[in-house]
């Protein structure tokens, strides 16, 4: 576990990191992303942000917010449906069109749901996409800007790194026949699934881009907006179970400021000496990628984990997860 004074102590020095990074924050109106934007942009110097969703009346707070804690820093609401993936290349395209490299790419964008498998106009369920293909979407599309702040000369603009926020440390075995579930979805399946291959393609992704972070967390108990999703009936009973849960919880700031420092700490770095290879030993692809618990402790069923890598069930997965972004670009 790392003590809540050494987050607090390294989130203080990171003004001497000097000024101008940039930040994107796919979930960044509520939640987590919010907690974590707060830190940043109160722990930087002059940052820009972009915080994208869907709620424009709860941006514009938002952005009033970080105005507030960073007077100097530029903030930006970028508006879209991140369930669909042409939602998510629209909100590529117009950062892209704004900033040439991008050091932090923060993914924690999700919803609360019983329904069963819930198909997007795209053919993909809508929980499983959020929690795992549009991610995967905004880290290819965005990559070749972080990459770009890999190899800024600025040490400062040097930091590079792609958190995704889910459930690390709970990766269970997957379907390998039904990857997407098409055939056989539940909600624990979905969960399992997205889980699983999102720990298996930081470290598959660390090893193609080895300039780069990727971290994998699971953030613990903590209030977010994710009661809104429940809708009318199952609202009150979620925000009931987070009051009695109340001690267990990761606190608002606590949060955000815990996952300033994994976006930002030297103890989480790059993987450089990794070759590009897509497939790599387990023990290599540990490099430049983390799963990490609320706490900043590592976790990971590695036993699981390390024989699907060896086996070349990581690879396997980046195909599938390509083949089905070809496959919504055909269905458009």
């Amino acid at each position: 576990m790392v003590s809540l004074s050494t987050v607090r102590a390294h989130n203080a020095s990171l003004k001497g990191l000097g000024s101008g990074l940039v930040a994107v924050f796919v979930g960044g109106t509520s939640g987590i992303g919010l907690y974590t934007a707060r830190e940043f942009a109160r722990y930087t110097v002059s940052p820009t942000i972009y915080p994208v969703g869907r709620n424009e009346t709860q941006a514009r707070q938002v952005i009033q917010e970080l105005t507030l804690i960073n007077p100097t820093g530029r903030f930006q609401f970028i508006k879209t449906d991140a369930s669909l993936l042409r939602g998510v290349d629209s909100a590529c395209e117009h950062i892209q069109h704004r900033e040439s490299r991008i050091n932090l790419l923060f993914l924690s964008c999700g919803i609360f749901t019983l329904k069963g498998r819930d198909e997007t106009s795209e053919g993909l369920d809508k929980k499983f996409s959020l929690h795992y293909y549009a991610r995967m979407r905004f880290i290819k599309n965005l990559m070749p800007q972080i990459s770009q702040a890999a190899s800024h000369k600025d040490h400062h603009t040097a930091l590079s790194r792609v958190i995704t926020v889910l459930g690390a440390g709970h990766e269970t075995e997957l379907n390998l026949d039904d990857l997407d579930l098409k055939h056989k979805y539940s909600l624990n399946s979905c969960d399992v699934h997205a889980t699983t291959m999102s720990s298996l393609m930081v470290e598959e992704l660390a090893s193609l881009y080895p300039s780069t972070t990727f971290i994998h967390t699971y953030p613990g108990i903590v209030k977010s907006g994710i009661s809104r999703e429940a809708g009318p009936i199952l609202g009150p009973l979620v925000r009931a179970a987070m009051i009695i849960g109340r001690p267990w919880m990761v606190a608002q700031q606590e949060s955000g400021e815990r996952h300033l420092y994994v976006t930002t700490s030297e103890r989480f770095s790059p993987g450089s000496t990794v070759t590009g290879k897509s497939r790599v030993h387990a023990e290599e692809c540990q490099r430049g990628a983390y799963l990490l618990h609320w706490d900043g402790s590592e976790v990971g069923n590695r036993r699981l984990l390390d024989g699907y890598h060896n086996s070349g069930v990581g690879k396997k997965v980046w195909e599938h997860t390509e083949e089905m972004f070809q496959t919504v670009l055909e269905r458009r």
